[in-house]
């Protein structure tokens, strides 16, 4: 009995070894995927940040730009008013 348990113990600590090194290695390989994953998503909310900030400027800027189309569209009926008299 001491032989089969010798063989058992042997077997089980291999085992248990070849788990550890591969539990590294996995785990080393998760580390760099997460480091990734945060560059990426960095740079996803920079680019989130400018088209905000993109959005804001022409929210802004739609106001005047507005009353200035809505001027010349009275203009320009007014002139083809004119026109169609003349």
């Amino acid at each position: 009995m001491t032989t089969t348990f010798d063989v058992l113990v042997i077997v089980l600590s291999c085992l248990l070894g070849l788990f550890l090194i591969l539990s590294i290695i996995v785990a080393a390989l998760a580390w760099k995927v997460v480091h990734s994953i945060r560059r990426i998503v960095e740079k996803g909310e920079q680019v989130v940040d400018s088209a905000e900030a993109a959005a804001e400027m022409f929210r802004k800027a739609a106001g005047p730009l507005g009353a200035v189309r809505t001027l010349l569209n009275v203009v320009e009926s007014v002139a083809k008013r004119k026109r169609g008299k003349e």
